[in-house]
């Protein structure tokens, strides 16, 4: 079984990408589902995160507020030398461990379900987590800041304006699209149109499924 990442900035269309990959008959998961099970209360990383960041991320019934955590982890907080940082590396250190095991325990299971599958794995910080090792092949996906912007605008259901200030920040804590593509085996440019990116899709996949079979 081939194991693969797949990953890329804040709306860059990791996800759109993902479906075309599924489509041609990849086992795909998406790493921000389990970390949103990992989440719920009960689980030891909701315990954890709600320790660390307070109560102030809790909706009314207890769940946490992916926005609120978001704005939490993200904002600019100023540390003991005066140097202004953001937050996010410390819910990672929390959510990371747990995704990771998870990830791997369902490659796992693919690989003994089908045994010359392509097992994908989504996943905005993968490279920033040091988890590209844990794969045989990395793709990239990009595209160009406005169209981000307008994603992620049409998204979240905001203005463009914030749309660009919230693309902007999150971007500036993870790696730039020139250093994760410096990691990837393929790059999948996705600022044209959905049958643009269709097309790279399927060119890759045929290279990846010819790896898979090789075993």
């Amino acid at each position: 079984m081939l194991k693969v990442g797949l990953t890329g900035g804040i709306a860059s269309g990791k996800s759109v990408v993902g479906e075309m990959f599924v489509a041609l008959g990849a086992h795909l998961v998406q790493a921000d589902r389990i970390a949103h099970a990992l989440m719920q209360p009960g689980e030891a990383v909701y315990n954890q995160t709600v320790g660390h960041f307070g109560r102030a991320i809790l909706n009314p019934d207890g769940s946490i507020n992916r926005s609120k955590l978001a704005e939490v982890a993200f904002g600019k907080v100023t540390d003991a030398v005066g140097k202004r940082t953001s937050r996010i590396e410390e819910l990672n250190r929390i959510v990371h461990p747990a995704v990771l095991r998870s990830q791997d325990e369902w490659m796992s299971a693919i690989s003994l379900q089908d045994p010359q599958g392509v097992a994908m794995v989504e996943a905005a910080l993968i490279l920033e987590a040091g988890a590209g090792d844990r794969f045989d092949r990395m793709i990239v996906v990009t595209c160009n800041t406005e169209q981000r912007a307008l994603r992620f605008a049409a998204r979240q259901k905001i203005d463009l304006e914030a749309a660009r200030k919230e693309v902007a920040r999150r971007m500036a804590a993870q790696l730039s699209d020139e250093e994760k593509i410096k990691s990837a085996n393929y790059v999948i440019d996705n600022s044209g149109s959905l049958e643009q990116t269709r097309n790279q899709v399927q060119q890759v996949w045929e290279k990846l499924r010819a790896e898979a079979e090789k075993g």
